[in-house]
């Protein structure tokens, strides 16, 4: 069964914008983010995924725990950290349409805080807020028939996966599936999801902007269950994917060093190519420069080239 939602016109701009976005984004090179940029934005993912858990430790406290330096706080709030660190970091590694790998992912991110990690809850569960119980879900014996019909919805289904990631995640919301860590999980998964459309989702800190609008997050799950769609919820959750590329694109200007450009051409999918070729790829440099930086890497090996002067051909080794 497709889950329930309506394609608003909001929704359609919402779309555009984010794919006009992303254009900018691999035009810039930013698809690929150079070091820096992406432990900073790890960092953020992994603080903002677990301060809406209620999670304490700050971010230059898991900038340490990332380097290998101790820090003082709670040891669950440590070890929910380093679950998260390892989720994160094998991303790439899990099947985002295969239950085990969700399983998997959710035992990373588990362990040790909680029984049964990585399996299905076999109790009924409700969502609370405060005092208050917001949400009552499904029972646990039609859990693996609906998680099966979400998976087969979101590698099936025609609509594009930027909604279906939406989807995916206020439906993992819904169904609960877990008896804990369900939304940390679906965060993650989003994120999973979304690095089929555009490898920068990895890297981007949606956790971070969500956590910072934690109560319009939350009023857009309860309002879902109030109409009975996920329509709300992902409207809610691509203007987060909106506003993260656009603040992608308004970091300073930073020329990345000869390093970062032999590393982002590795990455490129080029299997041939000349030197203009490889200066298309990065616009502000000069021909010098791009000779030196080619040079390079036929020293290093990983680059062989045929032809002279302007007739040079380059070829990646693998």
């Amino acid at each position: 069964m497709k889950p329930p939602y309506e394609i608003t016109p909001e929704i359609l701009h919402l779309l555009t914008d984010i794919s006009r976005l992303l254009g900018q984004v691999e035009g810039l090179h930013l698809d690929k983010p150079f070091p820096q940029l992406r432990k900073r934005n790890v960092v953020k993912t992994i603080h903002g995924t677990l301060k809406i858990e209620g999670n304490t430790l700050s971010e230059e406290q898991i900038m340490a725990l990332l380097d290998g330096r101790p820090v003082a706080g709670p040891k669950k709030d440590i070890l929910e950290v380093m679950n998260t660190v390892r989720a994160y970091e094998q991303l790439a590694e899990f099947n985002p349409y295969s239950l085990a790998s969700l399983k998997k992912a959710h035992k990373i991110l588990m362990e040790g805080l909680m029984e049964n990690p990585g399996r299905f809850r076999s109790r009924s569960a409700g969502i609370a807020h405060g005092a208050e119980i917001t949400h009552i879900a499904p029972p646990a014996g039609r859990i693996p028939g609906l998680m099966k019909d979400l998976m087969l919805y979101v590698k099936n289904d025609p609509d594009p996966l930027l909604i279906k990631s939406c989807v995916f995640h206020y439906e993992l919301e819904f169904i609960h599936p877990f008896a804990d860590g369900n939304g940390r999980l679906g965060r993650l998964w989003q994120t999973r999801l979304l690095m089929e459309v555009n490898p920068v989702f990895e890297f981007l800190p949606l956790e971070s902007l969500i956590a910072a609008s934690q109560d319009a997050y939350y009023r857009a799950l309860a309002l879902s269950d109030k109409v009975g769609h996920s329509t709300p919820f992902i409207t809610y959750q691509l203007g987060i994917l909106k506003e993260a590329l656009a603040e992608l694109l308004n970091l300073p200007a930073r020329r990345p060093t000869r390093d970062e450009r032999l590393a982002y051409l590795r990455q490129s999918g080029l299997k041939s190519f000349t030197r203009k070729d490889y200066m298309q790829l990065f616009k502000n440099i000069s021909p010098a420069t791009a000779s030196r930086d080619l040079q390079q890497a036929v020293r290093e090996g990983w680059l062989k080239k045929t032809g002279d002067k302007n007739k040079t051909v380059y070829f990646l080794i693998f």
